[in-house]
């Protein structure tokens, strides 16, 4: 694992994180020369810090604060190995971890670790899920009062519109989107088509589909080295849902098929089974979707996005080719066939996201459920049930779900929505300004 950097001598200094449930990197600064120690051994943090409030603070009445004395777990290399962070002006790289018990145990208030359990639920019939993701962010202005589209290097001037698929746009930020690519490339991570959004300075870059886990690492970094890099070239980089009330929010796409043992898709329409293996996933995430959409829109800002015309989906629905729906399914080879989970904000946590999709669709495959017809047309303008857009109903439905019961482990429950609730009692005391900056490029 350190033969990366022995092949780096440049690097100085090295940084061990773990994702918390906010999916912010929690971590320490170590000198290079202790990297082989920690490599081997891992290192060690409290428990708590993986559940901390959005603000980075422990939660009150949190059990695994002081009712038990604050205790430790142990962080192991998740087997990345290390990485660069390119968008820090001295050599350093990341050794990705996940957190264990002193016993060896998972923790169950790691995000890593619930997915873990999800693919072994996947893994116990031989299949293998593939996921790609397609990440939304906005590149902001955020040096003045308020927030701006940011100005044209090359021009200087601030484009405030919509440039939809633009070449001329992202053409305009080519020095932000090489070092993005060459840093993506540096760290192993496979991003994809770049395109110019329906928001002003508004993008979305692709990253391939691979192993899910693989999927979810990647997503959580190319996070990362956006809003890192994006502080480089003297703006933010902003995964917040909704940072313009007037403009498109941010979304964070997930399209997903499953492999068997061969190899083959299951998804497959061709298949005899594939028709009957798509449809009852397609109806396990529309039936577990309004206790879940706590992960799919995890902050007070979160629910802006969830508004009718406004390229979020809110109506419970699935359909072909028809992106006004929660759930899409792509045309193309059906040796190809996949779902498109259309509803996360890009403020979400890779992990959990991954996790809950994942699940609820393998809850459809083995209670054998069917999903409502496809609709066709623009889902705005059908009667059809519809998203939760209410924060404390979203924790209080996650809270209580039989179905998210069956996803994640009860310690995750109880310490994500403690987490949730004490987020929503300090957000009530902030107004929108202060909101902002809370957010803009934190989540």
């Amino acid at each position: 694992m350190t033969a990366w950097l022995h092949d780096h001598p440049e690097v100085r200094t090295i940084r061990v994180a773990a994702c918390d449930l906010n999916g912010q990197a929690r971590g320490k600064r170590l000198p290079t020369r202790f990297a082989g120690k920690v490599a081997e051994e891992g290192t060690r943090f409290p428990l708590s810090v993986l559940n901390l409030d959005i603000w980075g603070e422990d939660i009150e009445d949190s059990p695994l604060v002081f009712e038990t004395g604050d205790a430790d777990g142990v962080l192991r290399p998740t087997g990345r190995g290390f990485v660069p962070m390119p968008w820090l002006e001295a050599p350093t790289a990341l050794l990705p971890l996940w957190m264990f018990t002193e016993e060896g145990a998972p923790f169950d208030g790691c995000p890593r670790q619930a997915l873990a359990r999800v693919l072994d639920a996947y893994a116990a019939r031989g299949w293998r899920p593939q996921v790609a993701t397609e990440l939304e962010f906005y590149l902001v202005d955020d040096s003045g009062e308020g927030i701006r589209a940011p100005r044209s290097p090359r021009s200087g001037k601030r484009r405030e519109a919509a440039e939809i698929l633009s070449l001329r746009t992202l053409d305009a930020f080519d020095a932000f989107f090489t070092d993005l690519y060459d840093a993506c490339e540096a760290m192993d991570i496979p991003a994809d088509a770049a395109i110019s959004e329906s928001g002003m300075g508004q993008f979305e870059v692709n990253l391939m589909h691979g192993q899910a886990m693989t999927a979810a690492d990647d997503a959580w970094l190319f996070k990362m080295l956006v809003r890192g890099l994006a502080r480089r070239h003297g703006l933010a980089g902003s995964f917040m849902a909704k940072p313009y009330p007037d403009h498109a929010g941010n979304g964070l796409h997930m399209h997903f098929s499953v492999l068997d043992a061969k190899g083959a898709n299951i998804f497959d329409d061709a298949r005899p089974d594939g028709p009957d293996h798509l449809q009852r996933a397609v109806a396990g995430c529309l039936a577990a979707l309004p206790d879940m959409t706590l992960i799919l829109a995890p902050h007070a800002g979160s629910y802006d996005r969830l508004v009718p015309g406004a390229h979020a989906p809110t109506g419970i629905c699935w359909a072909q080719e028809n992106r006004t729906a929660a759930i899409r399914i792509p045309g193309g080879s059906p040796r190809a066939r996949r779902i498109e989970h259309r509803v996360a904000g890009g403020d979400i946590n890779p992990y959990l996201l991954i996790a809950a999709v994942l699940g609820a669709a393998l809850q459809g495959i083995e209670d054998g459920l069917s999903p409502p017809p496809p609709i066709t047309g623009n889902a705005y303008d059908q009667d059809l049930p519809q998203i939760p857009t209410c924060w404390q109903g979203a924790i209080k439905a996650f809270e209580a779900s039989p179905r998210i019961a069956r996803i994640f482990p009860a310690g995750l429950i109880r310490n994500y929505t403690m987490t949730k609730r004490q987020e929503a009692r300090r957000i009530a005391d902030l107004d929108e300004d202060a909101r902002l900056a809370l957010y803009l490029d934190t989540v």
